[in-house]
């Protein structure tokens, strides 16, 4: 009990002591010993890549959830080490709304038929941006809170600990100039024929015990600048460990960005292949058309709108009316060709569009007044149309 009493006291003065050098250095009342110039660039980089890693963190978090409900819950069931349970995203609970819709109004109908298709479409689109929520979360995520709650904690402890031997350093070089100046007042000895011989004696015997006092402050200030010095070498190294970090982040930014790639190109061919298919339903309108000349007089708008025909349109295709492109027929131009890498498979729709499979290479050209989202892609003696999004242009 003694013991623990004698430490708790002795934690006490060395907080007291540490209180002390900090508010004198803030009131510019005690000298600060400075850290060098690299060290203190260290310190600035690691925290801007604190702060940017949680900013980044948060919003990623609110791209990948938007509902701030969920969130909540899924960081408590984190925090309690319990499995978050599976969540029907909002593609999937629309897919479900809509088949039970097609199911109650009729699937034979157009509209039911109409339904029926693209809740299937909102189905594949919801289990994609589950997999692209689940890869996100493991690839990008994942490491930018491991660095946050495991190796910034160690850097702010280290800092923590660094700030205290900082302070017990200049504590003890104030007190050995307090000594040392007290050490030079008390060895001024008075004259001893215009003085007591009392005084003088009580100024020599002043004058070494300021000089004892001198002695164990330079000793204190040796053990406290060993410590700093082991301390501030620590933490430099956990510091220069922050360059590892950026590296790290920055593969996992990578990763990040394919699986959002992937991610936005299976929507992207779900919804084309969903168009396509909803361009063979007969009635089925699929984008609108602006009539060509104002209703006729004897004819009110409203009819007029509703008798007009309208002619489905898929990206692509060239529209009713006019001539269809005979690929064989168009030359490649004389400059302008390109090698491009398949990124994904694509199943032709018509004989117009040229087939595809991932990572083969072909050769890819424009033409004047071809719709911006296709190329005219040939292999070999086979030509044909295909979708830039499924397309890395080469050099």
């Amino acid at each position: 009990m003694d013991f623990n009493m004698k430490k708790l006291a002795s934690d006490a003065g060395i907080f007291f002591t540490r209180a002390v050098q900090f508010t004198e250095e803030k009131f510019g009342q005690a000298e600060k010993t400075e850290l060098d110039a690299h060290f203190e660039n260290l310190l600035a980089r690691a925290d801007s890549t604190k702060n940017w890693t949680e900013k980044i963190l948060r919003q990623t978090e609110v791209l990948l959830q938007p509902n701030p409900s969920a969130r909540v819950e899924e960081f408590l069931y984190e925090k309690l080490d319990r499995k978050v349970p599976s969540r029907v995203t909002n593609g999937e609970l629309l897919a479900q709304y809509m088949a039970e819709a097609a199911s109650e109004l009729g699937p034979a109908t157009p509209y039911g038929k109409t339904l029926i298709k693209v809740s299937e479409a909102e189905k594949l689109l919801g289990a994609a941006e589950r997999d692209f929520i689940h890869t996100a979360s493991i690839s990008f995520l994942t490491p930018l809170r491991n660095f946050l709650e495991g190796d910034w904690k160690t850097i702010a402890k280290e800092r923590r600990l660094l700030q205290n031997r900082r302070l017990d350093l200049d504590a003890c070089k104030a007190r050995l100039k307090k000594a040392k100046a007290a050490e030079a007042k008390a060895t001024t000895v008075p004259d001893f024929q215009e003085t007591r011989p009392r005084n003088y004696i009580l100024s020599a015997s002043a004058s070494a015990l300021w000089n004892d006092e001198v002695d164990k402050a330079e000793q204190e200030l040796r053990v406290a600048q060993t410590e700093f010095d082991r301390q501030a070498e620590v933490t430099r190294l956990l510091l220069e460990g922050i360059s590892s970090t950026h590296v790290n982040h920055l593969r996992c930014l990578h990763e990040f960005i394919k699986s959002q790639t992937i991610y936005y190109a299976q929507g992207y061919r779900h919804m084309l292949d969903l168009q396509k298919q909803l361009g063979r339903f007969p009635g089925t309108f699929v984008g609108t058309t602006e009539p060509a000349s104002p209703p006729l007089s004897s004819t009110s708008p409203t009819t007029a709108a509703a008798t007009m025909p309208v002619v489905p349109t898929v990206a692509g295709l060239s529209p009713p009316g006019e001539a269809a492109l005979c690929l064989e027929e168009v030359a490649p131009p004389a400059s302008g060709t390109r090698k491009a890498r398949v990124l994904y498979d694509y199943e032709a729709a018509d004989s117009s569009e040229l087939a595809l499979l991932a990572d083969e290479l072909i050769t890819v050209y424009s033409l004047p007044g071809m719709d911006p989202d296709w190329l005219i892609g040939e292999r070999g003696n086979k030509k044909g149309k295909v979708p830039v999004t499924y397309l890395e242009l080469l050099s």
